[in-house]
Parts: structure tokens; C-alpha cells; sequence
């Protein structure tokens, strides 16, 4: 069975929308969501509702707890401040609610699911490369752990020889990716086989970033979307 991992949707809607076409045509039967639906983007609400009725799973990420008063603004850079406040006045307390009700991880026979790391998921780690991974493994659950977060698509194995060869894959982001590649990313895992491919679709960022500008959100969080950034 195919699945498909996404993450860092970050209130993109076109992003979303061609992330969702674009794992249908290649036969993903489930979705599981990693969380950070909401953040910078100007369409968190419409995100949520897509990721609440497609996605299987969705996790608790950083930018959605403080959206439900979970976690500390002090904690994000002023771009972000400035997103979590503007969307707080967009959604609802019952949005919020939800939101707060999100878990950090989630198990499903081998496969591990957290947004950020899985050792100790309430510290919100980034994992930007191996030797960041390899202190992650011994906390994985099964075989094979996906991770959002860094918004920074790679792929980790376990390097000591008595233990079975664990994997980490950081799925990269939908709505915001940050490897200097605009296009969006996220992962198709293949349960029989357990093969990883990632998966770059371009989508509409003149519209994203235009809806980012009308909304009177920080600029640089339009400008962002072209660089990859």
C-alpha cells in the first residue's frame, strides 16, 4: 500500500490543493499529516478543513500549538509572531480546540510519525542532517520514522551494526520548503516494498504569495515562497 507523508503546509492552500491532486494520480490510498497545517500562509482555515478531511493522521506541530495558546510566542522569530496572532483572529475557538486535541506522535505498525523529532517531541528539534539523526534513533518506534519541522527533505540510517537498520526521512514541507527548491515537497512510502520516493511539484506561488500580501501578512513571508527559502 502506498501512503503519502506531508507536512509544513503552513496555511498554503495552492500548495495543499496540488500536493492532494498530485499524491492521488500516483495511487496514495492514506495520508498522514505531521502537522504545522497552519503558520504564515494566508489560508489556514481552508487548510484545516482539507487536512481534517483527507488526512488519516495529523499531528500537533510547533506553529499549531501556539495557534492554540499551547506554546510560548517568545519562542518564534517576529515573522512568525506576527503570523500565529493574525491567525488566531482568523480561526474560530472551536478551531482552536481541535488544534489542541492534535497528538505529538502517532505509531502504525512500523512506521513512527512525529512532527519534529522523536526523542523528546515537546523540544520541537530540527534534524538538518545526519549526525543530528543518528541521536534519534534509539527513541524510534518501529522501523522507519517520518519527520516534518525543518522544512529540509532527507533521508537517515542507522549506522550501528547490532541493531537493525532503522530509517529517519524528513518529508520536507508543502507550503514552505526551505532546500533553496520552491517546489513543493512530500514523501510516498510504500509499505510491501518500503521504498521512499520524494515527490517536487510546482505550484501556484504568485497566488500563495499574493494572498500572503492582500492579508497584511510580513512580506518577506510572500517573498519566501520564490527563493525556497
Amino acid at each position: 500500500m502506498k501512503v503519502a507523508i506531508i507536512s509544513d503546509i503552513h496555511g498554503n492552500l495552492e500548495a495543499l490543493n496540488t500536493a492532494l491532486e498530485s499524491l492521488g494520480k500516483r495511487g496514495a490510498l492514506r495520508i498522514y499529516c505531521l502537522g504545522d497545517v497552519l503558520g504564515y500562509g494566508a489560508n489556514p482555515l481552508e487548510c484545516l478543513e482539507l487536512v481534517k478531511t483527507r488526512a488519516e493522521v495529523t499531528l500537533l506541530g510547533n506553529h499549531d500549538a501556539a495557534v492554540a495558546g499551547l506554546e510560548d510566542l517568545a519562542n518564534f522569530n517576529d515573522f512568525a509572531q506576527a503570523a500565529v496572532i493574525w491567525t488566531q483572529n482568523v480561526l474560530s475557538a472551536s478551531h482552536q480546540d481541535f488544534l489542541a486535541s492534535l497528538p505529538m506522535e502517532s505509531k502504525i505498525s512500523e512506521i513512527h510519525l512525529v512532527h519534529a523529532a522523536p526523542r523528546n517531541p515537546k523540544d520541537w528539534t530540527y534534524i538538518f542532517s545526519d549526525y543530528e539523526a543518528q541521536s534519534q534513533f534509539t527513541a524510534i518506534e518501529g522501523q522507519i520514522c517520518f519527520v516534518g519541522h525543518s522544512h529540509v527533505p532527507g533521508e537517515y540510517f542507522e549506522r550501528i551494526p547490532e541493531r537493525c537498520g532503522k530509517r529517519l526521512v524528513n518529508v520536507g514541507s508543502v507550503g514552505q520548503p526551505r532546500d533553496r527548491d520552491p517546489r513543493l515537497c512530500y514523501v510516498i512510502y510504500d509499505t510491501d516494498s518500503g521504498q521512499v520516493q520524494f515527490v517536487r511539484e510546482e505550484y501556484d506561488i504568485e497566488t500563495a504569495a499574493g494572498k500572503i500580501r492582500r492579508a497584511g501578512l510580513p512580506e518577506f513571508l510572500a517573498d519566501r515562497l520564490f527563493w525556497g527559502w
